[in-house]
């Protein structure tokens, strides 16, 4: 396991401890979920953007964010965002 060292400005260390507090969690552990939790987070934000821009399918989005196609389905929905581009949606559009 690797250790990783970061200054943080005092408010977010106030906040920190705050939230070691009310976790009741040491700071190793408490930092660690933090970070793995952002990191979740951002690998579901960035997969929503790169299916909604059209460069990955819905599969290969839900393997960068970590869940199962259904679940990234559900996110998709959740956010609103587009399934199909314009481009194709005018396609279909003028196929019909």
């Amino acid at each position: 396991m690797g250790t990783i060292s970061a200054r943080v400005p005092d408010e977010l260390e106030d906040e920190l401890e705050r939230y070691l507090e009310d976790e009741r969690l040491d700071r190793s552990t408490g930092v660690r979920k933090l970070l793995a939790d952002g990191l979740e987070s951002w690998r579901r934000e960035r997969a929503l953007e790169r299916f909604t821009a059209g460069e990955v399918t819905l599969t290969k989005a839900a393997a960068v964010a970590g869940v199962s196609v259904w679940e990234f389905r559900q996110l998709v929905r959740e956010r609103e965002a587009a399934w199909v581009s314009s481009a194709d949606l005018e396609t279909d559009l003028e196929d019909l």
